[in-house]
């Protein structure tokens, strides 16, 4: 049959979490293709008369048991035809799916079963099978693979064990390369016990069974605490998939591991053989603790589509604060009736939907008694949570992102920066629920041979404190640590216990209020570089302050690496004592002017021309830079604003510019690109030509200045975004004059002037009493590893939210968080 050419529905609502298995399924509209729920089908059609609709619902049904009692477990399911992403009971021995399509006519509810060749036009029967047979448009491989049993490794039947004298124990099991106690994995050709890598299915690892097998070639692993009388998980690292060993049994009694007698665990851990928890893994996710599951409204998880974590502990500390939870789910009716014809490209309709997903409790229902008892009676140890799929929503904001559009692993504080970006940039008419983050910094700068200041203020969204390792309170045990580590490294002894360093919080705030010295500080007062001093302070105190623990650094080598550390977070946070001050009777003034810019003729030709041409710059500086960990548009920028000048340089340019909250954002030429208007922006030159881009104009205003005063303060900088607010803050003054309103008046935009005097960014100053609501922490050894998980304070108690599963915390880990959110005390 000849198939036309259709783009593939969304396997989602666009306005609301439903998917096939929700319950009245999904409505396709047959001329744009966009899917929608049983609540907003309606809402469509009569916003855009649209009377066509495919419905579309798979059936979940129990199996009927056969005299024996059992039924075979089946991959394959003919009545299944819907490319879906299915879930973990698919496969299962207890349920069957059958999945069911028909016609709607709107708005008498006409139905018209499919398929049905009699009675429809063939070009109608066309697109019917057309859509029910397009690929999901998320799916990463092959649909029909989930189908499929599992093949037997080609491994099994020859391989080679080697009789190394290797028994291992049946429980109590350890990476032998790091502290981990779960996700390990049993190298089945040397007997080693090595940890896996993170999967989604919240299972983490530091990936060395992957590791070892690289370096000796040893095929086969398998899972330990899995391994059970009826079988294991076994793993081919050679043929990169899951596998089945016919031989299990023999190649496990090789290591004296007797099948008949394993029992799966979680860990593998017994009663009776309980160690301190001291992993960061263990610690932070709460393991080996009895967690009581949570539903109803607020307490829905979100699945993990594959390292997509770090977006999902950020956007539950989002929509617990009461502001966002107003400005979208308070405003559904308002956003979903004007949302455009696409709402699965409109960032407010996608903001609200997953808002309304996980606070409304209509995908968090607990289960009822009957299910209850029947897990009872299968000895089920754990209700299951299926939380809902952020796959659109991360698809629309990660658009055109070269990291967060991966599948890598993300720093959940740079997405919280880009997401708060996005609000700034959508903000619903004069509604912008980011403002209570928004806080001004007062910068003061201190010549140290004149003694002379200069006082500015910037905008930021959150507190970054170090952390000060000096101050650790429990030094002599780390030494003593340090030395017993080395030691049995050196040896081939197991490594003991990990000791973490224990810091102040107050040491931390401490370093935060110390004065920085200013590299490169140029004197405008000697008119000569020289030494200068930074401190920052409060200008204003947020609403909401969210506080990061500077955890990650960089070694000698540059290598990245990560500070374990324990700190010991208030759950009452008072930061008055940080308030700015302004000018000091008795401080004397830097004078403005500005310094000279001096560029070496040796590079001054070189630089120019790769200003001129971005797509000359160095990759293998660029590579040598984001293998370090860095992102990708970040190493570019820098050597592209380095001038090719070599990765040395260019990590010095990182190191300046990487707390910005566009440092990861893509690579984009100021002014349109030409390469006049990029060798303004280095040398300084302005014209009336350069029009700012529109996106840092519309980032100005939503800070609450003028759109005039934006645009002459970006000409003013040649479009740099910093130093446009630093001009601004050091313009009150500014009034337009009449040349500027005359070329105002000849631009597109010439319609948005206003005349009443420019306001400073909006900000809700206050008191600087704070309480703890939430925190996300990190396990691993890098932002672009691991796993993120968040814990909420709701109803006067803490919750977890790993992924889609949410628990009653009973050990919140607050000393070993990342990114800390709190909520101003009303005084």
């Amino acid at each position: 049959m000849q198939s036309l050419s259709l783009p593939a529905f969304q396997r989602e609502a666009g306005l609301q979490e439903n998917t096939l298995n929700s319950e009245g399924g999904l409505y396709v509209c047959m001329n744009t293709f966009l899917a929608f729920g049983r609540e907003h089908v309606e809402r469509h059609f009569r916003k855009t008369g649209q009377s066509v609709y495919m419905h579309l619902k798979r059936h979940v049904r129990e199996k009927v048991r056969g005299a024996s009692g059992g039924a075979l477990p089946k991959r394959r399911n003919s009545k299944i035809f819907l490319d879906l992403d299915t879930d973990d009971d698919l496969n299962s021995d207890d349920y069957e799916y059958e999945d069911e399509a028909k016609l709607v006519i709107f708005p008498d509810h006409y139905e018209i079963a499919l398929p049905n060749i009699e009675e429809l036009p063939a070009l109608v029967t066309i697109a019917c099978d057309a859509v029910l047979s397009s690929k999901s448009p998320y799916r990463k491989q092959d649909p029909d693979t989930w189908e499929n049993e599992l093949p037997v490794s080609k491994y099994a039947n020859n391989l080679t064990q080697l009789d190394n004298g290797v028994r291992i124990p049946p429980s109590g099991w350890k990476c032998a390369r790091c502290d981990l106690r779960e996700n390990l994995w049993l190298n089945l050709t040397d007997g080693s016990i090595l940890c896996g890598k993170w999967f989604f299915d919240s299972s983490g690892g530091n990936g060395h069974a992957l590791e070892h097998y690289r370096d000796m070639g040893y095929p086969l692993a398998v899972k330990l605490g899995t391994i059970t009388p009826d079988g294991a998980d076994v793993y081919s690292f050679q043929e990169e998939e899951p596998v089945l060993d016919p031989h299990l049994a023999k190649h496990l009694a090789h290591f004296g591991i007797d099948m008949l007698h394993m029992h799966g665990t979680e860990n593998g851990l017994r009663d009776n053989d309980i160690k301190p928890r001291v992993s960061e893994w263990e610690v932070i996710q709460e393991s080996g603790t009895k967690l009581k599951p949570m539903y109803g409204p607020g307490y829905t998880g979100l699945k993990n589509l594959g390292n997509s974590c770090y977006l999902s502990s950020v956007m539950q500390a989002i929509f617990s604060i009461p502001e966002f939870q107003r400005a979208y789910v308070g405003n559904l009716p308002r956003i979903f009736d004007y949302s455009p014809l696409d709402p699965t490209q409109d960032f407010n309709t996608q903001m609200t939907k997953l808002g309304h997903g996980l606070l409304s409790g209509q995908y968090s229902k607990p289960p009822v008694k009957s299910e209850l008892i029947e897990q009872v009676m299968k000895e089920e140890q754990k209700p299951h949570q299926n939380g809902i799929s952020p796959r659109m929503f991360k698809a629309f904001v990660s658009k055109s992102h070269p990291e967060f559009s991966s599948n890598r692993q993300q720093d959940a504080q740079e997405f919280f920066l880009h997401l708060v970006n996005l609000v700034e940039r959508n903000r619903i008419g004069s509604e912008n629920p980011s403002d209570v983050f928004r806080f001004l910094v007062e910068e003061r700068i201190q010549c140290c041979q004149t003694r002379k200041v200069r006082y500015t203020e910037r905008v930021d969204y959150l507190m970054q404190l170090p952390v000060a390792m000096e101050a650790a309170t429990n030094k002599d045990e780390l030494i003593a640590y340090e030395l017993t580590r080395r030691e049995a490294e050196a040896n081939r002894r197991p490594l003991p216990e990990l000791v973490r360093a224990k810091i102040p919080f107050s040491a931390c705030l401490q370093a935060f209020s110390e004065p920085d010295n200013v590299d490169d500080f140029w004197s405008s007062a000697l008119q000569a570089k020289s030494a200068g001093v930074k401190t920052s302070r409060f200008a204003s105190f947020p609403e909401y302050l969210v506080v990061q623990i500077k955890k990650f650094t960089f070694g000698l080598d540059w290598v990245p690496k990560k500070f374990d550390v324990s700190i010991d977070m208030p759950d009452l946070l008072d930061i008055n004592h940080l308030r700015a001050r302004g000018l000091q009777p008795g401080e004397e003034e830097l004078p403005d002017i500005s310094p000279p810019i001096v560029i070496p003729d040796d590079s001054k030709d070189r630089l120019m021309n790769q200003l001129i041409d971005p797509s000359d710059i160095d990759e293998s500086s660029v590579m040598q830079l984001a293998e370090m960990g860095f992102p990708l548009e970040a190493c570019r920028k820098a050597v592209y604003f380095t001038g090719n000048m070599g990765a040395e340089v260019a990590f010095n340019w990182i190191i300046v510019h990487m707390e910005e909250p566009d440092f990861a954002e893509p690579l984009t030429m100021p002014g349109y690109g030409g390469a006049a208007s990029a060798g303004a922006s280095i040398f300084g030159a302005t014209g009336l030509d350069n029009q700012p881009p529109e996106e840092i104009v519309a980032i100005i205003t939503s800070m609450g200045f003028q759109r005039n005063q934006a645009v002459q303060a970006l000409r003013a900088t040649s479009n740099n975004l910093e130093r446009a607010l630093d001009w601004i803050f050091s313009h009150p003054e500014f009034e337009e004059d009449s040349d500027f309103v005359i070329e105002m008046e000849n631009n597109a935009n010439a319609n948005i002037i206003s005349e009443a005097k420019p306001e400073g960014p909006r900000v809700k100053d206050g008191s600087g009493m704070y309480e703890l609501f939430a925190f996300i922490s990190h396990m691993g050894t890098s932002t672009m590893s691991g796993h993120y998980v968040c814990h909420i304070k709701k109803e006067g108690r803490w919750v977890i939210y790993n992924d889609h599963k949410v628990c009653a915390s009973e050990r919140p880990p607050k000393d070993l968080g990342y990114m800390y959110f709190y909520r101003r005390i009303p005084s």
